[in-house]
Parts: C-alpha cells; sequence; structure tokens
C-alpha cells in the first residue's frame, strides 16, 4: 500500500479504535466488526505510529480524549490527521469541554462525542462532516461550576493534559484538582 495523504479504497471501512480501556475498545471492535468494518485497535500514541508505519490506512478512527501516559488523545488526532488528511475522526470523552471540543477540531476531529456514546452515535458523527447552521443556542448562561470546569479543561488542553502542570497555573493544590477531575460535569 503506498502511502498518501487520503484514505484509498482499502480504507472506506478500515477503522481504528484508540482506547485505552480495554473492555471498551473490545466492545467498540466488535460492534464495528458486525456492521462491516474491518477495526484496528490501539491503546497509545505510540501503538497508533506502530500501525501507520506498517502502512494501514484506516479511513475512520474513534480516538479516546485521555489515554494512559502522557499523551492525549488530541496528539493522537493530530498525527492522525497528518497522515491522511481525509481520514473521519471522533473524539471519545468522560471529560467533555469547549476547549477541547474545539481543540479536537482544530487538529482534524470531525466531530467530539461525551460519553456515553454508542456505536449508532458515533456512525451518524461519521456522516455529518457539515456543520449545522440550525443547531439550537443554549437557552440559559452557565453556572460558575461549568464555567470553572471550562477553565479547569481549557486549561489542561495547553498542557498537553498534565495535571500537575494544569494545578500550577491554575493556583490549585494537584490533589484538590485530581478531586474536580474525577467529579461529573455540571449541567
Amino acid at each position: 500500500m503506498s502511502p498518501s495523504n487520503e484514505p484509498g479504497a482499502d480504507a472506506q471501512r478500515l477503522l481504528l479504535v484508540v482506547e485505552d480501556d480495554e473492555s471498551l475498545s473490545h466492545s467498540l471492535a466488535r460492534s464495528f466488526e458486525r456492521r462491516g468494518y474491518r477495526v484496528l485497535r490501539a491503546d497509545s500514541l505510540e501503538s497508533v505510529e506502530a500501525l501507520l508505519a506498517r502502512g494501514h490506512m484506516p479511513g475512520y478512527a474513534v480516538v479516546d480524549l485521555k489515554l494512559q501516559g502522557e499523551a492525549s488523545g488530541l496528539a493522537c488526532v493530530r498525527r492522525l490527521h497528518a497522515h491522511a488528511s481525509g481520514m473521519l475522526i471522533v473524539v471519545l470523552t468522560g471529560f467533555a469541554s469547549i476547549a477541547t471540543a474545539v481543540e479536537a477540531v482544530k487538529l482534524g476531529a470531525c466531530h467530539y462525542l461525551a460519553k456515553p456514546s454508542n456505536t449508532d452515535d458515533i456512525e451518524r458523527a461519521f456522516a455529518r462532516t457539515e456543520g449545522d447552521v440550525e443547531a439550537a443556542l443554549a437557552p440559559r448562561q452557565a453556572s460558575i461550576k461549568t464555567l470553572e470546569w471550562e477553565r479547569i479543561h481549557e486549561v489542561l488542553a495547553a498542557t498537553n493534559f498534565n495535571i500537575s502542570e494544569t494545578a500550577r497555573r491554575l493556583g490549585m493544590h494537584r490533589r484538590t484538582l485530581a478531586r474536580k477531575l474525577e467529579k461529573r460535569r455540571v449541567r
């Protein structure tokens, strides 16, 4: 397979799942295989690099935002988009924020979904590569807790998800930040 900037005909139903949670990765892979996709799995930026080096050219990718270790899913999105700019990449996260959504799209993701999302949600996201001018605007202003959550994730993205550096920049103790990140987002 010759490397190019666009996925080839072979890649049309080849999907890469980048997820460090083994059970979720396995579940997503099985679900997409039942829908006719060929699925590759990776759990880190290094394993993504290894798959690309072996000549794999997926047309689709599902990338978890928060991976084990130093590299975030955003680094995987950047690498996948650089490898094949036509690849449709959906970012999944349990830590949804405006800051990380914007960064994911800037780096090449076509969509950003909060967990839990199922295979139907992900396939719809692959199909929706254009924006929606009819999208409803939020009817209420954000609460202080939501604004705090957004600021924390903005700094997290700026520090490449380094918890210690994020805590330092926010002027809070690392354990306090870790506790805040364990909580669910306030709606």
